[in-house]
């Protein structure tokens, strides 16, 4: 990767016009692209990415190809088809060095399904080769959203932390078994409840060594964005031990948050709302409890529902910036995807907004930054599913 620092006078002219970014499809073919998660699967160096479509019913992998294919569509392999689809991730659940797939799903399935991944890396793309189990503890319990596999307990294979929304929503943890294989020997412990929960990430936010659990929460009596501080692992399995830290946002609609840790242990949590504003909060990682300094913002070409938010420095100046996703409605005329910057301080009141999507894209999801093309600067991964964009990133101009 190239460090190379261009002059200010070369950044102020990439980022002068208002033209979209180039946009690089990796697939299209389902309907209802729902969110990407990443990973290295086969240990070359390069993420590659799972999604489910919701309206297509199926969860895929698609393998990064390499720098020079990145910018075309990728191998990809269906490795299960489930009903309503709202979040997948990789995780290798029993160890083998094979990377597994775990979906969520709400509709009428309401279940966690395993999508195990072949033992042979040469049939990783052999969709015959994998095979789909639902996890029983989770079967009809609620409409889940999101899972985010942790090593909770410390003991044998990694676990899994999953949140859900409507009707008996709950934030909780799965417990891995002796056989992580045995589906049905896996164990649910209750950490939080819910009202709808958009983001779980995992983060050790008091600087203790154990991860805690960021969680926004978008409805019911306890919305907001907020961290449950990890008890021990001898204490895990009571949810009266996980104690909840609120961040920002309580009382209001909060959407997916962006996370960014410093080295100095400065925290970063930026919570959009779906009423247009963002909340961006800083805190000190340390012992004990953490203390959040919480600034509003706003711009005026903000249209339709705040949806997601991710932070990074987008133009190599050195400071951050936010890259945020709406849903845009009935208004084409507003960028679904922009990126902001500030003026002054992350306090401003308003920042300024540049186009990275245009026109094209109504309902967009969580975002990954992510140097795709390896040239120095941080693209944009994302999916969209109302205009059936599909799968897909776009090439910051930057460099």
């Amino acid at each position: 990767m190239r460090t190379t620092i261009l002059p200010a006078i070369f950044l102020a002219f990439a980022f002068c016009h208002a033209e979209p970014w180039p946009r690089h499809t990796i697939d299209k073919s389902s309907r209802g692209a729902d969110g990407v998660r990443l990973a290295d699967v086969n240990g070359d160096g390069y993420q590659d990415i799972t999604t489910g479509w919701e309206q297509g019913n199926v969860i895929r992998v698609y393998v990064n190809p390499g720098l020079d294919k990145t910018k075309g569509k990728w191998p990809t392999v269906t490795v299960g088809k489930v009903g309503s689809p709202e979040d997948a991730v990789f995780a290798d659940l029993d160890g083998d060095g094979a990377i597994d797939v775990v979906s969520s799903c709400e509709g009428r399935i309401r279940t966690v399904f395993v999508h195990w991944a072949p033992g042979d890396r040469a049939t990783y793309l052999d969709e015959k080769a994998w095979k789909t189990e639902a996890i029983p503890v989770t079967e009809k319990k609620s409409s889940w959203m999101f899972a985010v596999p942790m090593q909770v307990d410390g003991k044998r294979g990694i676990d899994i932390v999953i949140a859900s929304k409507g009707r008996n929503a709950r934030v909780g943890w799965l417990e891995s078994p002796e056989n992580p294989r045995d589906l049905a020997t896996w164990k649910y412990h209750h950490m939080q409840d819910a009202g709808w929960v958009m983001s779980l990430r995992k983060l050790d936010v008091d600087g203790d060594g154990l991860e805690d659990m960021i969680v926004s929460d978008r409805r019911g009596k306890g919305s907001g964005t907020y961290w449950l501080k990890h008890p021990g692992k001898d204490k895990v399995s009571a949810a009266r031990n996980w104690a909840r830290h609120d961040i920002a946002g309580n009382g209001k609609e909060v959407m997916f948050v962006g996370v960014w840790a410093s080295k100095e242990g400065t925290l970063d949590v930026v919570t959009p709302l779906r009423a247009g504003s963002i909340l961006w909060s800083r805190g000190q990682s340390g012992e004990g409890e953490v203390k959040w300094q919480t600034s509003e913002f706003t711009n005026d070409r903000f249209t339709g529902s705040g949806k997601a938010a991710a932070i990074g420095d987008i133009d190599l100046d050195g400071n951050l910036d936010l890259v945020y996703a709406l849903h845009t409605g009935k208004d084409r005329k507003k960028p679904g995807v922009s990126w902001l910057s500030y003026k002054d301080a992350i306090t401003d009141k308003v920042w300024k907004l540049h186009d990275i999507s245009g026109e094209r894209g109504v309902k967009f999801d969580r975002l990954e930054l992510i140097d795709m093309d390896a040239d120095g600067d941080l693209d944009v991964l994302t999916c969209e599913e109302v205009d059936q964009l599909g799968v897909f990133w776009y090439e910051n101009p930057a460099r």
